[in-house]
C-alpha cells in the first residue's frame, strides 16, 4: 500500500481528533492548524492531476465526497457560546459520534487503499485500464476527499464560531465579573 495514504490520513485524523474532542475553544491557531498541515503535507503526496477523462472525473468526486463528508462530521461538533478567560468566546463540543465517523471514513480509506493492492487489486487494475485512469488519479482522488473534508470541518467551525458571536446574546446572559 502507498505509504503516503496511511502518512496523510493519519496526519489528518490526528489533527482533527487532538484539536477537536470534549468542549474546546474555537480559536484562530485551531481553525488555521488544519489548514497549515494540509498546506505542509499535501504537495508531498499529490501525483499528476487529471486534466479530463474519468480520472478527472474520480478526482472531482474525491472532492465532492471529502465535501459530504465534512459536512457531516461538522453535524457531530456543535458550536455555543462561553467563556474564557472572563471573556466571551465560542466552543464546539465533539464527542463519540465525531470520532466514530472520523474513524469509519479514516478506515474506509485505508481499507480501499490496502484492498485495491492486496485483494482486488486486478480488478481495479482492468477498470482502470479500461477508463484510462492513472493510479496517480486514483491517489489523488483520495487525498482530495481527506484534505477537503478536513478543510470543510475548518470552514464550517470558523463560520458557525462567527455567527454565535456576532448573533444576539440572550437577555439574561452575563460574563462574569472579574
Amino acid at each position: 500500500m502507498d505509504m503516503s495514504v496511511w502518512i496523510l490520513n493519519l496526519a489528518v485524523l490526528f489533527v482533527v481528533l487532538e484539536s477537536d474532542l470534549g468542549t474546546r475553544r474555537v480559536s484562530r491557531f485551531r481553525v488555521f492548524r488544519p489548514v497549515v498541515t494540509t498546506a505542509a503535507i499535501v504537495p508531498f503526496f499529490l501525483g499528476h492531476l487529471a486534466t479530463g477523462g474519468y480520472g478527472l472525473a474520480l478526482e472531482v468526486a474525491g472532492t465532492a465526497a471529502g465535501l459530504l463528508l465534512g459536512l457531516l462530521v461538522s453535524f457531530f461538533m456543535p458550536v455555543h457560546e462561553g467563556v474564557a478567560k472572563g471573556r466571551r468566546c465560542a466552543k464546539s463540543r465533539a464527542g463519540i459520534g465525531y470520532a466514530v465517523t472520523w474513524l469509519a471514513v479514516v478506515g474506509a480509506r485505508i481499507g480501499f487503499s490496502y484492498g485495491s493492492e492486496h485483494v482486488f487489486s486486478r480488478q481495479l487494475g482492468e477498470w482502470m485500464a479500461t477508463h484510462s485512469v492513472s493510479s496517480d488519479a486514483l491517489t489523488d482522488a483520495l487525498i482530495f476527499m481527506a484534505v477537503i473534508m478536513m478543510l470543510t470541518r475548518t470552514a464550517l467551525l470558523h463560520v458557525r464560531a462567527r455567527a454565535v458571536l456576532t448573533g444576539p446574546r440572550p437577555a439574561h446572559a452575563s460574563l462574569p465579573v472579574e
